[in-house]
This record gives structure tokens, sequence and C-alpha cells, in this order.
């Protein structure tokens, strides 16, 4: 009898030990499958290995600060509407594009073109939005972002002088000023194409564009886009030459250094291309700039 109880003891134990051994490989096997919901690590450890959505930091928690130069119609502008002046342009609507994709409230500084630069150097903006050229020479004190806009340079005079000017070489004469906004690539093209020229630098295209009217310079060097638009509001405006330049097209100035918010900037810029929004921003500005509008800074 007792033969008989310890034998019926260890079957029942041969059995309880093959329960725990097939319970044992299906826990494995679901723990696996599940990713680690059995782990036995920290919490905090188990979040760290999912990398984290890189965190934008700005001037100003919750804001996008755009410094901008509202003398660069279509690009940036004041548009009259109902006789209030609004800061219009594509760069405008971009930056707000740009801000509403962050999820952050747009707040735009308008100031001289060589101010743009200033701001971003000292990284007391995040970014600067005035038709930028991506100039090499500026990349010390500034990132720049993707191309969002193609343009040109052109050389520009008052209709009647258009035969004095059949040539770029043509422009190089010491006897002729010739115009270019203070601290813009336009400056290094006047200094390269008419070196023996007075050239004079003004702080506003506005500027350059009374001086020629006036009859003060014979020439200026001016962005096409801006050039075109100027021609339209004044006609004795003449566009005579092509500037050639190596690194045509506008981009974004962002603060140096500040990796995340640029690559969030270059992700915004391929989103409005891909989507359509560049295309009519520029068709709005360009509609915009032919009404009434002002220039420049106001107050």
């Amino acid at each position: 009898m007792k033969k008989l109880i310890a034998l019926l003891l260890a079957a029942m134990m041969i059995l309880s030990l093959a329960a725990c051994g097939g319970s044992g490989a299906a826990s494995t096997g679901s723990t696996e499958a599940a990713g680690s919901t059995a782990s036995t690590e920290p919490t905090g450890a188990a979040e760290a290995a999912e990398p984290a959505a890189p965190s934008i930091s700005t001037v100003t928690a919750g804001k996008l600060t755009v410094a901008t130069s509202p003398d660069f119609a279509p690009y940036e502008f004041y548009a009259v509407k109902d006789g209030t002046p609004t800061l219009a342009g594509f760069d405008v609507a971009l930056a707000q594009y740009i801000a509403d994709y962050l999820g952050l409230e747009l707040e735009m500084v308008p100031i001289d073109f060589d101010g743009v630069l200033m701001e971003l150097q000292t990284k007391n903006v995040d970014l600067g939005m005035a038709g930028l050229s991506p100039d090499p020479e500026r990349e010390s004190i500034m990132d720049f972002s993707d191309i969002y806009y193609m343009g040109g340079q052109s050389f520009v005079t008052v209709k009647g002088n258009e035969d004095k000017f059949p040539t770029l070489e043509d422009t190089n004469k010491a006897e002729y000023q010739i115009g270019a906004q203070t601290g813009s690539i336009q400056v290094d093209l006047a200094e390269e194409n008419s070196p023996d020229a007075d050239i004079i630098q003004l702080a506003k295209v506005t500027d350059i564009i009374a001086e020629l009217l006036a009859g003060k310079l014979d020439g200026a060097y001016i962005e096409t886009a801006v050039a075109e638009n100027y021609a339209k509001n004044y006609p004795e405006l003449a566009i005579v030459l092509d500037v050639p330049y190596d690194v045509e097209g506008s981009a974004v100035g962002v603060s140096k250094g500040n990796a995340e918010l640029l690559d969030a900037v270059n992700a915004a810029i391929a989103q409005a291309l891909s989507d359509g929004s560049m295309d009519q921003f520029i068709a709005e500005a360009n509609e915009l700039s032919t009404g009434e509008i002002i220039e420049g800074l106001i107050g």
C-alpha cells in the first residue's frame, strides 16, 4: 500500500513539473511578442529606449521671432488695406506657415536689412526672412534653410539711359554712381562687376529707387523679382541686364547652431512647396504689391 502511495505521489510530482515547464515557455513567448511588457527593467529605462522627439528652443518660449526688412516687395512690404498698413509679402506668409507648422505664435520684427543680419548674429531673433541669399560669407553668423524661392539679380537704370549699359562691363566706369542695398549681396555684385564706379550703399531699396528717379544714381543692382515689382509701380525704371550670381535663390536665415529649429524649418518649407502653398503665397504677394503699398519701416 505504501509503495502504491509512493508511486502515485511520484507521478503527481512529474506531472506538476511538466506543467510548470510548459507554463514558463508560454510566458517567454508571450513576453517577446508583446515587446517588454513583462520586463523587470525600471520603467524609466524602458522609456529611454525609444528616441524622444527633439525639442525646439526659441528666443521666447511659445513664439517664433522673425526679423524682416519690409522694403522688398513682393517678399515683404506693407499692403494698405482699408487705410491700414498690414505687413504682407510671400516671406511673411511663409513665416506664418512655418510658425503654424511648429505650433508657435509668430512675432515679426520689421527692421532695416542690415539689422536683420545683426539680429541673427546676436541671436535676438530665431529667423531672418528678407529675401536672403545663402551667401557662404554669411555662414559664420547664421545657418541657412533649403531654398524656397528661385530668384535672380538685375541691373536697373531709368528709361533713356538703357543705351549706356549694353553689357555689365559698361557699368564699370569711374563717372558712374551705382547703388546697392547696405549689407546685401548686391553690394558684392556691384564691387565685382563695377569696381571702378562710385558704389553708393543705401539702407533701403526704396531709397535706391528714389535716388535713381531723381537722377542721383546712374544704375543699381537689385534682386530681379523686386526690380520687376518696382518697375510696375514706377514705369520710368528699366531693367536692362541680368547679373550672373552663383547662389541664386532665397533661404531662411536661422539662428546659428539651432539644429532642431533648422530641421523643422526645412520640413515646413518642404511641405509648403509640395502642397502648393508657396505658389499661392507668391501669387497673392504679387497681386497685393500692385495695389497701394508702403515699402520701408513705419513710424
